[in-house]
């Protein structure tokens, strides 16, 4: 199944429109982590609302996301690059009760503490650009209207956005309204301006659509009057950069012999990566295999087959 973020403009060139709906990308990001469904649909709608602002990222970079609290979850982060690459993590407190009900104030933010980060990182570019990050207090009773807060107070920038998550399928909308620079040919004192209108016309949306409905479809049932200007679709997948080599030039960073004690202990040595849960499993032979030809680092004698 190919996913895809869809842009759109209104014709006075003065309000965005952008449209996700990911089912596979979310079956793969769950694969390997499992959270009550309440965590599961604040992940969800931080991934959605990441995928949608990194789509006008305007260099190699990636955001970041990051909710982070004194409450029972005590991190959500979500990072997505420019090229739409997505990845996303939760973290629980040890011994932590998750309420069935718990929304994001109640699970994070139980003291008023918390904080959402964004981060803007243009290190792939290789320009002259730094790192950005903004730390703004978590106001707003979702994922949703924190993120508005956010880019109302931080980057000026009017933005609405609705997200929704479940098991398996996340979807969001985002509305922003450009800003007019001046000498703009497209725009006209004749055309209506156009972002009360997206806006209203938007806040009919529901969570079931956003879930179900491809964002062509949305685009046309919510702006079906509307001559959108419509732009290529931006493929959209879920990535997490782990992987068994990886692992393995941890392990080989061990050193043989912390890797043997280990092995005394357990049959074999298992490493699930920090950010997505995906597990690795190196059992005896496959350490031997690690410091194979090394010297200095002769494979244990134990680490053979039984």
């Amino acid at each position: 199944m190919s996913e895809s973020l869809k842009k759109y403009l209104f014709p006075d060139h003065g309000t965005r429109v952008q449209a996700v709906r990911l089912v596979d990308a979310w079956q793969t990001g769950l694969a390997h982590q499992q959270y009550p469904a309440c965590v599961q649909t604040l992940l969800g709608e931080l991934t959605v609302a990441a995928t949608l602002l990194s789509a006008n990222l305007k260099f190699d970079g990636s955001i970041v996301l990051q909710l982070q609290g004194n409450g029972p979850v005590a991190l959500i982060v979500v990072e997505c690059t420019s090229s739409l690459n997505v990845r996303a993590s939760a973290t629980l407190r040890e011994d932590a009760v998750i309420p069935d009900d718990g929304d994001l104030q109640s699970l994070i933010n139980p003291d008023g503490q918390g904080q959402f980060i964004v981060v803007i990182d243009p290190r792939r570019s290789g320009s002259h650009l730094t790192p950005y990050q903004g730390v703004v207090p978590m106001e707003g009773d979702s994922v949703a209207k924190v993120l508005e807060h956010y880019m109302r107070q931080s980057q000026q920038l009017d933005t609405r956005l609705w997200l929704a998550a479940d098991s398996r399928q996340i979807g969001g909308l985002l509305l922003q309204r450009l800003p007019d620079h001046g000498g703009n040919e497209h725009r006209s004192e004749s055309v209506e301006p156009s972002w009360e209108r997206a806006c209203h016309l938007a806040s009919t949306v529901k969570p079931e659509e956003l879930l179900t409905l491809d964002p062509d479809t949305l685009a046309h049932r919510l702006f079906w009057e509307e001559q959108l200007l419509m732009f290529d679709p931006l493929p959209v997948r879920w990535h997490c950069p782990c992987s068994r080599e990886r692992v393995a030039e941890m392990l080989r960073m061990l050193g043989s012999e912390e890797i043997q004690d280990i092995l005394n202990e357990r049959d074999s040595i298992e490493v699930a990566c920090n950010f997505c849960g995906k597990p690795y499993r190196f059992d005896a032979v496959d350490c031997a295999g690690l410091f194979a030809g090394q010297t200095g680092q002769p494979a244990p004698p134990s680490m053979s087959v039984h």
